[in-house]
């Protein structure tokens, strides 16, 4: 019997979803602030999988990224249409 293992796009993939779906579940201001964590994770994660074997440090080096990026902007906005 043959290995299966989940790439790290695909683990990427799934560790936003988990995160979006808890958003959701969240109040107000809160619910804004993990909906624009989520889309500062999905913004890298093409890259993270040619740097990346393991799918949460894909994720989180994309969000530490974007937290840098977005001190010298302001907040990032939270996406339309991002919904469960």
């Amino acid at each position: 019997m043959g290995r299966s293992f989940t790439s790290v796009r695909m683990g990427s993939k799934a560790i936003t979803g988990r995160w979006e779906r808890m958003a959701w579940r969240l109040p107000g201001p809160d619910r804004d602030a993990a909906l624009r964590v989520v889309a500062m994770a999905k913004r890298h994660t093409s890259e993270g999988f040619y740097a990346f074997g393991d799918p949460l440090e894909s994720v989180i080096f994309s969000v530490l990224v974007e937290v840098l990026k977005g001190r010298d902007r302001g907040p990032a906005p939270v996406p339309e249409g991002a919904g469960p």
